[in-house]
């Protein structure tokens, strides 16, 4: 059994570009014996990326329940900033996405739970304990994505910046005056990342970055 922390209720921020969901999983989420005996004591909302780091830094939760895909700050990266912050807060991802490159990120970042959204929450709630022992839980769902995507090419740091790079529309020049290479350089890398991708087009190129979550957010702005 999951002995109370001194305070006596566990805390949790919830983070959500959808009101609608945010109050869902509050009021099952503060019920006792849905997930916890007496309940999670909800301390904050979060409706964008920003205002999520920015509550958890503010107070500190056990929990922060998140949703990866909202507005101004996203992705693994918002994960990183939020332990930055606040190591000791356990994080739980819920999403829809299903790309095995933003699956292994997120998991690499070291998240504690990963749920689908489309899929019953009560193996959520059943799992919290386990998560704030210290555990780790992966929803069935994602663990297959990313058996499936096991032959999925690796790309190297500079590959991946290219592509990243190419996503944001810059041109050949552009990427060469930022990385301080030359334009003949950059169009390997980009004939290199297309043949490994076994892409023809950029338009196929791009299809497959953001399929496979291999975009980082800071490039879509």
């Amino acid at each position: 059994m999951l002995d109370s922390p001194k305070s006596g209720h566990w805390t949790a921020v919830i983070a959500d570009d959808h009101q609608l969901v945010r109050q869902g999983l509050r009021a099952a989420l503060e019920t006792p014996n849905v997930a916890l005996p007496a309940g999670i004591k909800i301390v904050a909302e979060a409706g964008n990326g920003f205002e999520a780091i920015s509550e958890v830094k503010i107070h500190q939760p056990d929990l922060l329940f998140l949703d990866i895909s909202m507005p101004l700050a996203g992705g693994a990266e918002v994960v990183l900033d939020i332990q930055r912050w606040s190591p000791a807060t356990k994080i739980v991802v819920l999403t829809g996405i299903n790309a095995p490159g933003l699956i292994a990120q997120l998991l690499e970042a070291g998240v504690a739970g990963l749920f689908s959204k489309g899929a019953d929450l009560d193996e959520l709630y059943r799992t919290l304990p386990l998560i704030l022992r210290g555990g780790r839980h992966v929803a069935g769902c994602f663990t297959e994505i990313l058996q499936n995507a096991q032959n999925t090419p690796s790309l190297t740091g500079r590959e991946r910046q290219i592509l990243n790079m190419i996503v944001a529309g810059k041109t050949n020049k552009e990427i060469a005056g930022q990385l301080v290479i030359s334009p003949k350089t950059v169009d390997k890398h980009r004939t290199s990342l297309m043949e490994k991708l076994d892409v023809h087009s950029v338009a196929e190129l791009l299809a497959y970055a953001f399929r496979e979550g291999l975009i980082d957010p800071e490039h879509l702005g």
